[in-house]
């Protein structure tokens, strides 16, 4: 990345940031990036997704930690299976099916990621027996509860938005002493909840660490945080801790996810509405 510095007090406190940044760790690979902000975000992204690709499919599974504003928690136990689809103009397939307490035990969310299109989701209800779409102007409700939407439980495909870069500046605690690219995407999805979201990006393994969403109002909504990163298959790098925090409502919502699975045979059988059904 080229700098211009200029002769001043702006110029020297530019300098004095640039110097207090942390020096990138031993062992980093560094890309090329291009100098326009439009375009360095979208490289950003891009290299992001690159390094996430190839996985085919995985099986996990996760607690949900619910916690209201009075500090009152309720705990979750769910499994998730995602299908890679290896064609770019698509998205992912994942299902999620809830297995503990009692009361939401069955409940399941299938989604396929699009594009520029609505992702398509389906949510089976045990109670009721039945599977329900979700509408596409629905998708900024909580899902379950919890403080992710239903539109933050699809795969970010970096086709959904635009970009640009804003700065270069230590990431987020625990990693201060790494940097991070701090990005700005905008949803091109017409009834996204989002106006824009802010991502700080690792440039040491250019996994993202922290994300904040802006609502309608064009107003800090809240702020997911990605940590105790681990890497499967000396390639792929899964977050293990998410931590999503309403800052209007006090509200938070924690996923603590166990070890992944890769490499399982899953097709896209696995992924449909009969499929949805018998999840439980």
């Amino acid at each position: 990345m080229r700098m211009r510095f200029f002769i001043g007090g702006a110029g020297l406190a530019l300098a004095a940031a640039l110097a207090a940044l942390p020096v990138l760790p031993a062992g980093a690979e560094a890309i090329a990036l291009p100098d326009d902000p439009a375009a360095k975000g979208l490289a950003i992204a891009e290299e992001s997704d690159r390094r996430n690709s190839g996985f085919g499919d995985t099986r996990a599974s996760m607690r949900m930690i619910l916690e209201n504003a009075y500090g009152e928690t309720s705990v979750r136990e769910l499994r998730s299976m995602t299908l890679e689809e290896p064609n770019p103009g698509e998205g992912d397939w994942t299902l999620n099916v809830f297995d503990k307490p009692r009361d939401v035990e069955g409940t399941a969310l299938l989604t396929h990621a699009r594009i520029l299109d609505p992702d398509d989701q389906w949510m089976y209800l045990p109670a009721v027996k039945r599977v329900k779409r979700i509408s596409s102007v629905n998708k900024s409700g909580p899902f379950m509860g919890s403080e992710f939407a239903f539109e933050d439980f699809s795969s970010t495909e970096v086709g959904k938005y635009d970009y640009k870069w804003l700065r270069d500046e230590a990431c987020p605690e625990p990693v201060a002493d790494r940097v991070c690219h701090v990005t700005e995407r905008y949803p091109l999805y017409e009834h996204s909840g989002y106006t824009r979201q802010i991502v700080w990006t690792d440039t040491t393994d250019y996994q993202p660490r922290k994300v904040d969403y802006y609502d309608r109002k064009d107003e800090l909504l809240k702020t997911l945080t990605l940590n105790d990163y681990r890497l499967y298959d000396d390639r792929f790098w899964r977050a293990h801790d998410l931590y999503m925090q309403n800052l209007v409502t006090g509200k938070s919502t924690r996923l603590t996810w166990d070890s992944y699975n890769f490499g399982n045979g899953l097709s896209r059988n696995d992924f449909n509405t009969n499929a949805l059904q018998r999840a439980r």
